[in-house]
């Protein structure tokens, strides 16, 4: 199903963002993350999600909350998470997380061909055994919201129980997001459409 072609809900301004909008984007990095926030310079500003999400402050602060830790101190690598992500992005055509985290692979080591993998899917034989297993992972999750025996048997000789736990969320989380950005038609900012 095609998403809206054109925002649901307006974005405001970062100039029509009230205190407690400014306070819950506070909360997204937190005192001392597992891992550093990216240090590109001129990179994308996410005007568009941040204004959509300026019309909740306190729902917005929550899941900063929530994704705070999915980003910055989830105990996946920043190379995991964003394989992860990047396959939730795929499978739900969810181009503003697509194009957002095809920036975040960059960082995390993900290389351009990967990325250009990452449609193929765990059937792709050029994923090593542990990404093709985070790969079906995810797909399980987001057709069964269940990993199979077969899977969670090959996760569990890589990841520790933290990181099988920081999976599960990260999809679910992902998921979520692509949802609401679908939902609401967020539209790519123009600094993502370089």
């Amino acid at each position: 199903m095609q998403a809206p072609d054109a925002p649901r809900i307006e974005p405001l301004p970062p100039r029509e963002w009230s205190p407690e909008m400014r306070d819950a984007l506070a909360v997204l990095l937190p005192e001392h993350p597992r891992h550093p926030r990216p240090k590109r310079e001129g990179g994308p500003k996410g005007l568009n999600a941040l204004g959509m999400f300026a019309h909740h402050p306190a729902l917005t602060r929550a899941f900063n909350t929530f994704n705070g830790h999915i980003l910055f101190m989830t105990s996946l690598s920043p190379r995991q998470r964003e394989l992860v992500v990047l396959r939730v992005a795929h499978r739900r055509d969810a181009e503003y997380e697509w194009t957002q985290h095809v920036l975040m692979a960059g960082d995390a080591g993900i290389t351009d061909e990967e990325v250009e993998r990452i449609a193929a899917g765990p059937g792709d034989s050029a994923w090593s055994l542990p990404d093709q297993a985070l790969l079906r992972a995810t797909d399980e999750l987001l057709d069964d919201a269940l990993i199979t025996d077969a899977t969670w048997e090959v996760l569990a000789e890589e990841l520790d129980t933290e990181q099988l736990i920081d999976l599960v969320f990260t999809v679910g989380a992902y998921d979520l997001v692509a949802m609401a950005f679908r939902t609401f038609g967020v539209q790519l900012d123009e600094d993502l459409r370089k």
